[in-house]
């Protein structure tokens, strides 16, 4: 990953040279990295790429645990919710439905 700095370091070398590849000397990058960095800046993008926020494994079967909190009136447990050995990774999935539940 780049830095902020570096990123501008490749913009006005490329600015100053007129070319990917004599930037990418001049910077100590690749003339795929300036192309990219380049096409971001005029684009108006981010310096960055902004990473994807995590997902959980539970988040597909939220709204069955939620369910099934709702039809047992929040006294459902954990190895209730998942009976195939995965009720400890489902204990604070169940946790939040429930607590939700008992307010």
């Amino acid at each position: 990953m780049k830095t902020t700095r570096e990123h501008l370091n490749i913009i006005d070398a490329y600015h100053q040279r007129g070319s990917y590849r004599a930037a990418a000397r001049a910077g100590g990058t690749t003339d795929k990295t300036v192309k990219r960095a380049v096409e971001r800046h005029q684009g108006g993008g981010p310096w960055f790429r902004r990473p994807r926020p995590p997902t959980k494994n539970t988040d597909a079967v939220l709204a069955i645990v939620a369910k099934k909190v709702e039809a047992s009136d929040g006294r459902i447990s954990a190895k209730r919710l998942m009976p195939v050995g995965k009720g400890c990774r489902l204990h604070r999935l169940g946790a939040q439905p429930a607590a939700r539940w008992r307010r």
